[in-house]
């Protein structure tokens, strides 16, 4: 696995062994909508809500193009709940940021910031695959100075918990449901695959605010004490990775953490600085740096910028580069060892448009979460997906339900 996130694509096809005249017919159902579905479950009427308006709607509708891998409609439909405004400082403030701040690579920073604490927590905003990437590109690292632990806020609970993850090796749908995401998924059998124990940590009494913090909190707090002496990652939502006093909840589940276990955790928020669906919607510092890679900003004392919200706060921010895209699909699909696969689907025999998804050979492709999804709108259209080297069943569904299968190597 590569050290850093590159933001920079070179895309290359790489070669595949593909036989054309070997597309099998098969009864095959997905929870995946293509984007037509997602845009008439918007403007439904079952998506309105009396206390977040429209905007409860596109939120949902971000986090269903995230599910089906669609970042880019992801961050437009996003936008369009929490809404966007046009921000720059002026040339004055940009030569006065760069002249405070030195960048260095996140991953190299979290890294080494890493071998210090028992406990580090990372945030993810539920739209962004992005952020789902990033911490897979920590998980060798962190496993290689000692952290042994995954706990995914996003896991499922109760009686959906999916009590075998740990044993088969790879994530379902029961899962999880932001899990679904490809790059959430493989987020999760990556962690799998280098060695660590997952385990789910959300507050299963159905409870929101305050108690759902202290209940999150304590569930990693159980775990930590079967395990003193051993490392642990939590990958958190939004706000959960905050320290200090937090406004709405009294504390996050961050800083409940600690308050329970005397604990101080490493907190990185990768949220705040974001990119929006337009390069001119982005936070002003986000568009007065020039970033070539994931980035922290250290101080001339040494210290890295932080998030801070009132009396709140997370050790360490995060910035991206802005996401650049090739057919279609973002760059930074294409790093950790992810090369494009340039398919052709011209010869296949069903109509379009047609969701394409790629398999793992050996997993369950009616249960399992996709390698990687994308929605092919013409038969001229190629899918540019995102793979490692191995072998894959592919499946291309479309509207109807009518679905063919094949099989790829990726060499």
């Amino acid at each position: 696995m590569k050290n850093i996130l590159v933001f920079t694509l070179i895309v290359v096809f790489v070669s595949c062994k593909q036989d054309k005249k070997k597309y099998q017919k098969i009864d095959f159902e997905t929870d995946y909508l293509f984007n037509s579905e997602i845009e008439s479950k918007i403007q439904s009427d079952s998506m309105k809500n009396s206390h977040f308006g429209d905007g409860f709607k596109y939120q949902i509708g971000a986090a269903d193009y995230a599910t089906k891998g669609n970042y880019k409609n992801a961050l437009v439909t996003w936008d369009l709940a929490m809404g966007t405004s046009e921000k720059t400082y002026n040339q004055s403030q940009i030569d006065s940021i760069n002249k405070r701040y030195k960048k260095v690579n996140a991953i190299n920073y979290i890294t080494e910031q890493a071998k210090q604490n028992q406990v580090l927590i990372i945030n993810e905003a539920h739209h962004s695959s992005m952020h789902r990437v990033f911490t897979k590109s920590l998980l060798q690292n962190l496993y290689k100075i000692g952290y042994k632990n995954v706990g995914f806020e996003a896991l499922s609970i109760g009686e959906d918990k999916d009590s075998l993850l740990n044993y088969r090796k790879y994530p379902v749908q029961k899962t999880g449901y932001y899990i679904k995401d490809p790059q959430f998924g493989d987020l999760v059998r990556t962690a799998l695959e280098i060695g660590y124990e997952v385990f789910s940590y959300e507050d299963a009494t159905d409870s929101n605010g305050t108690e759902r913090e202290i209940q999150q909190a304590q569930n990693i707090q159980r775990i930590i004490e079967q395990k003193p002496n051993e490392k642990f990652l939590i990958h958190c939502g939004f706000g959960h990775a905050i320290e200090g006093n937090y406004p709405a909840w009294g504390k996050a589940m961050a800083g409940r953490l600690t308050e329970f276990t005397g604990i101080d955790p490493l907190t990185i928020y990768q949220v705040y600085y974001s990119e929006k669906s337009k390069p001119e919607f982005n936070h002003p510092l986000l568009k007065a740096l020039d970033l070539k890679e994931s980035t922290v900003l250290i101080d001339g004392d040494g210290s890295p910028m932080k998030y801070e919200y009132g009396e709140s706060f997370s050790d360490v921010a995060v910035l991206q580069p802005n996401t650049t895209y090739e057919n279609g699909r973002p760059n930074w699909l294409f790093s950790n060892e992810n090369k494009a696969i340039n398919l052709q689907l011209n010869d296949i025999d069903i109509s379009f448009p047609v969701m394409v998804l790629a398999y793992k050979k050996g997993e369950d492709i009616t249960t399992a979460v996709p390698m990687d999804i994308v929605e092919i709108e013409n038969k001229s259209d190629s899918t540019n997906l995102a793979l490692r080297t191995g072998e894959y069943e592919i499946v291309a569904i479309n509207l109807d339900g009518n679905a063919r299968k094949f099989q790829l190597y990726v060499e």
